[in-house]
């Protein structure tokens, strides 16, 4: 059965994209309804919002953003991520505690089973590999996560997305937007090479986000 999308999130979609004026461009493939992992740079809150609603309604009833836990998971903000946009909640690395790298790679581990689990055989996902945002300027590189779930999950289509000019609309620490324009772009997909090095697919996959940038753009 098909996953139907909750009222609530088809509202927020339609003021996020009011109010962020987002022109979308699809420079490398068309928006299908098949299995993807859309990866892309990450700057403001409404990122997954806007990208997500870019999407036509039936492949948006299938995608499912992936969110920080420590975020998303308190009120208002947890019935909106888990309830309203179906949302994958994370829990973000951070410093090594008393487990040392040991229980570093095994929390690595279930995150990726997570990811991979919630994929399922019909979902999509959106994704953040630069693990927080930026300050819009420079994308910064990119997390081993996109890696693991790639090798995980081989015969899913990886699809770059750079989003553009979000961080002026809805800066870090700011809780009002302002009504300014933007872009999305989504590229062309690729996949994981079966003996590719992390380091060289990680920059390969941000190059290809970075690449999106409209003309002029650093």
């Amino acid at each position: 059965m098909s996953a139907r999308i909750h009222p609530l999130a088809s509202l927020i979609a339609a003021a996020a994209r009011g109010i962020s004026g987002v022109q979308v461009r699809w420079a490398g493939c068309r928006p299908e309804n098949r299995q993807r992992i859309y990866f892309a740079n990450h700057t403001s809150h409404l990122d997954f919002v806007v990208l997500w609603s870019a999407l036509p309604a039936q492949v948006r009833a299938q995608t499912r953003p992936v969110a920080a836990k420590d975020y998303w998971e308190k009120g208002v903000k947890a019935y909106l991520a888990q309830r309203v946009f179906r949302a994958v909640l994370i829990r973000r690395g951070g410093t090594m505690r008393e487990g040392g790298a040991e229980e570093a790679l095994a929390q690595a581990r279930a995150v990726i089973d997570q990811l991979a689990d919630a994929l399922g055989e019909t979902s999509s996902l959106i994704f953040f590999p630069e693990g927080t945002r930026g300050a819009g300027e420079e994308i910064a590189p990119f997390r081993s996560g996109l890696y693991y779930l790639a090798k995980r999950r081989p015969e899913v289509e990886l699809v770059p997305a750079c989003l553009e000019n979000l961080y002026r609309i809805l800066p870090k620490g700011e809780f009002l937007p302002v009504p300014l324009s933007s872009m999305l772009t989504f590229g062309a997909p690729m996949r994981i090479g079966e003996t590719e090095p992390k380091d060289l697919f990680l920059e390969r996959a941000r190059a290809a986000v970075r690449a999106l940038r409209r003309k002029g753009q650093s």
